[in-house]
């Protein structure tokens, strides 16, 4: 690395971002990179990002991703942060670093069952049993699919393989009674759990966590962070086998359980980081809350306004419906209530495994079915 003109450096720094983050970036494509960038002698940027796309062979289920690091990396975008504010929310990942601070509104009056004050506490859980059995088993069939941009060979419903039926009719001189198909894979959306850490949801954390951990070994592609005061990312955690050990891990790396409810600006400090951001394309997110947000609730409805015009499908699930007598009639719940597809009970383990089951039958905007009922 010494070697290189200091003008090179980043390029194989951005190779080792990509791999950092799940990209499968071998050493020899990495040198076709820097290779392919002297031999086209780049007058522009996208020249670069023409050239990575070529050398790195990147999943076209993975561009939308891969764009976010290209120009968080060579643009140095770090997504929008509201201005004017005087506190800020930590960003924590799975490695335990402090990635990104995003801005969290000053104090106003108001929100009286939910705090702001960052108080740091730990967490121990006990063995649950069997009751997420169901869940594990059934979520990969249940969650909304789409079609991919990759292909599979099939023997009827399809389109015609135009380059294979080449190759075959070249094999057999030209005769070939049964043309190959092809047809574009279904691919399961990726799942976003965003976990509510705070006091008033001290009753539920053990049951969601305990959830989140089913849902990350079920699904192909789960992703789960908690907030309260911070925004920790735990899926690294949650993929361990064992549900005490996973459980115990996440533990260790949440430092706000119990504390005060920063619910806009913990989300906002989400979006804030592209990667996160890139996760919640095209997939079904489920905010894990009661929705009490302290004072105002300007950021948080930028927030899920924000994470709607992303996701497929927006959840907000709250323990707070599951009292029968329960309406959203809070300023904050009503501000976001139009930006929701579902507003959902999320008091019981129960509940909360049905709707993820139900995910990928289509339901009314939660805005209607509130007004309706």
């Amino acid at each position: 690395m010494n070697a290189l003109p200091r003008a090179a450096r980043p390029f194989p720094g951005f190779a080792r971002l990509l791999r950092s983050f799940g990209f499968r970036i071998a050493p020899e494509q990495a040198e076709a990179f820097m290779r392919s960038i002297t031999l086209l002698g780049p007058r522009t940027i996208d020249d670069i990002r023409l050239a990575a796309l070529a050398t790195f062979a990147i999943d076209p289920d993975r561009r939308g991703e891969f764009d976010v690091l290209f120009r968080a990396y060579f643009h140095g975008e770090q997504g929008l942060v509201a201005d004017g504010n005087d506190e800020e929310t930590e960003v924590k990942d799975d490695r335990g670093h402090l990635e990104q601070a995003a801005a969290a509104p000053r104090m106003e009056a108001g929100g009286a069952l939910a705090s702001a004050i960052d108080q740091a506490g730990t967490r121990s859980f006990r063995r649950d049993g069997d009751r997420l059995a169901e869940l594990r088993r059934q979520l990969a069939a249940a969650l909304p699919k789409r079609r991919s941009f990759r292909s599979e060979r099939v023997n009827s419903g399809g389109a015609t393989d135009l380059r294979r039926a080449l190759r075959l009719i070249v094999r057999a001189d030209g005769d070939v009674p049964d043309p190959p198909l092809r047809r574009r894979k279904s691919v399961s959306r990726p799942l976003v759990l965003l976990i509510d850490v705070s006091g008033s949801m001290k009753l539920h954390t053990a049951d969601h966590l305990g959830m989140a951990h089913a849902a990350v070994q079920a699904a192909d592609r789960a992703e789960v962070f908690t907030f309260g005061t911070r925004l920790t990312r735990i899926t690294p955690a949650l993929r361990i086998r064992d549900r005490a050990q996973a459980l115990a891990k996440a533990a260790a790396l949440v430092d706000d359980w119990d504390g005060g409810t920063r619910i806009g600006p913990s989300l906002a400090a989400f979006l804030s980081v592209p990667r996160y951001a890139a996760m919640v394309r095209g997939a079904s997110v489920v905010v894990l809350s009661d929705g009490l947000e302290r004072g105002g609730h300007g950021e948080m409805e930028t927030a899920f306004r924000r994470l709607s015009g992303s996701a497929h499908r927006l959840a907000l699930a709250t323990p707070l419906a599951g009292d029968p007598r329960f309406r959203p009639e809070t300023a904050a719940l009503k501000a976001i209530l139009p930006w929701l597809d579902d507003l959902v009970d999320g008091s019981s383990v129960e509940a909360l495994s049905d709707f993820l089951l139900s995910l990928a039958r289509p339901a009314p905007a939660a805005a209607t079915l509130w007004r309706a009922s």
